[in-house]
C-alpha cells in the first residue's frame, strides 16, 4: 500500500502563494488517483483537487479553480498543490489523498496532514 507525507505548509497573508507536496512511497503508487483534501476548524473535510499518475487527467473544486494548480513529479513520486491568490478561507489542515477508483473517490490511503494559515 502506498504511504503518505505531505509538507510545505506555514503562515501566509491573504494574496500570497504556497506550494505543498505530498511524497509517496511504495512500488504500487502509479495506480492510485491523487487528491488533495482540506479541513477547515469546525467543518467537514472536502474536495480540493485530484490527478492521475499516468494521464494529464485533473479534477477541481470550484473553490480553487484558477488559484490552485495540482502536478506530479513521477520520477520524484511527488504531487504538488500550487496555490495562488491564497484568502483567508483557504485556511485549513491540508490532506493529501490516494485512491484506486477514480478521480473523483473514493480515497482510502491519507497522509497526516500540513496546516495552511492565510491571515488577511
Amino acid at each position: 500500500q502506498v504511504q503518505l507525507v505531505e509538507s510545505g505548509g506555514g503562515l501566509v497573508q491573504a494574496g500570497d502563494s504556497l506550494r505543498l507536496s505530498c511524497a509517496t512511497s511504495g512500488r504500487t503508487f502509479s495506480r492510485y488517483f491523487m487528491g488533495w483534501f482540506r479541513q477547515a476548524p469546525g467543518k467537514e473535510r472536502e474536495f480540493v483537487t485530484a490527478i492521475s499518475w499516468t494521464t494529464d487527467s485533473t479534477y477541481y473544486a470550484d473553490s480553487v479553480k484558477g488559484r490552485f494548480t495540482i502536478s506530479r513529479d513521477n520520477a520524484k513520486k511527488t504531487v504538488y498543490l500550487q496555490m495562488d491568490n491564497l484568502k483567508v478561507e483557504d485556511t485549513a489542515a491540508y490532506y493529501c489523498a490516494a485512491g484506486r477508483v477514480n478521480l473523483k473517490g473514493p480515497y482510502n490511503v491519507w497522509g497526516q496532514g500540513t496546516q495552511v494559515t492565510v491571515s488577511s
